[in-house]
């Protein structure tokens, strides 16, 4: 297969499985019967959590451990992946091929369960501040006890851009490179990184490998993420695209993440809201940079407004896949 010929396969497929998992997502009662990929994985990184990572061995050994653990991980995901599909296209053909597969990539974006969880923190907040803090400790791992209304929102809108980057358009991005097998290995580096990759007492070295890996298979997208907001802030009423420009050159790289502040300047800037900036975790404040400059005192209705945008960069996305499949397609044709 030509490299023509694999980039369209493989973007066909990024297409299909977002527009499925955009229509039904992962219906609750397969989630109940079967649980998730996501769980699947979560249980190995778990077992071996238990059985690698002891608090008795030395900072270097458990780093070494969790390096072993990472790649468990990556050998099992990617050996199903690549079978699953080599089993699926040698035994239908090109197109139900296809379809077949992208109903199985379907799991590994999350484009609808992000949207609903954050437009239902939007409906909490009209209620109040009790049902807005109840609403984001679902999406968030700060404390919710420290926020405000303001503070609520911001969390919300905040969670909205950095899950666009690594819940959308990351899996969808090595999807579109390397098939299902790329997005699933994705789709457990990820989930590693945030079962483990934390800086706690615990973790710190076993999770090492887990949390840098991830920095890196995140770079790409994060830059394409705050690149389709810039593009759908063109379009979309009240928002502004040099502004997110803006804020993307002048506030990205201060993050705390590596990829983090790209998505979330460029929703602050598009906006004309400010974001990030001090946090609390537990008991613990972290103090970080904000992004953009514009106003902090938000509400239900600027999540509202973030959601109209996050949902326009998705056609955004959508069109870049279509236009990569047809060229793609063209060039196999000749």
């Amino acid at each position: 297969m030509s490299l023509a010929s694999s980039l369209a396969h493989t973007t066909e497929l990024a297409l299909f499985a977002a527009a499925i998992e955009a229509a039904v997502g992962w219906p609750a009662p397969l989630y109940a019967a079967i649980g998730h990929p996501v769980t699947w994985v979560g249980a190995v990184i778990a077992h071996l959590d238990r059985l690698l990572n002891r608090d008795g061995d030395t900072f270097a050994r458990r780093r070494v451990l969790g390096v072993v653990a990472l790649a468990i991980v990556l050998g099992l995901t990617g050996v199903v992946a690549v079978a699953l599909t080599r089993l699926v296209e040698g035994i239908l053909p090109g197109a139900i091929a296809v379809l077949v597969l992208a109903v199985l990539a379907a799991s590994l974006p999350a484009q609808r369960s992000l949207d609903t969880h954050v437009a239902a923190v939007a409906d909490a907040l009209d209620v109040g501040l009790t049902e807005g803090r109840r609403a984001v400790s679902m999406i968030v791992g700060r404390n919710p006890e420290s926020l405000d209304e303001a503070g609520v929102a911001r969390a919300a809108i905040e969670s909205l851009a950095e899950n666009f980057s690594d819940g959308v358009v990351a899996p969808l991005f090595w999807m579109a490179v390397l098939g299902l097998p790329g997005a699933a290995l994705y789709k457990a580096a990820n989930t590693a990184d945030s079962m483990i990759g934390h800086r706690t007492p615990r973790h710190h070295a076993f999770g090492w490998a887990a949390a840098r890996f991830d920095d890196l298979i995140n770079l790409p997208a994060s830059r394409l993420c705050a690149l389709w907001l810039i593009f759908a802030a063109t379009f979309v009423p009240g928002a502004s695209a040099e502004g997110a420009i803006a804020a993307v050159r002048r506030d990205a790289r201060r993050h705390t993440s590596p990829n983090a502040g790209w998505p979330e300047a460029a929703m602050a800037g598009a906006l004309g809201f400010s974001l990030a900036g001090p946090r609390v975790y537990g008991e613990t404040r972290i103090e970080a940079a904000t992004m953009g400059d514009g106003r902090r005192d938000l509400g239900a209705a600027d999540i509202r407004r973030a959601l109209t945008l996050w949902r326009a960069a998705l056609l955004v996305q959508g069109a870049v896949l279509v236009v990569v499949a047809l060229i793609a397609t063209l060039i196999v044709r000749g």
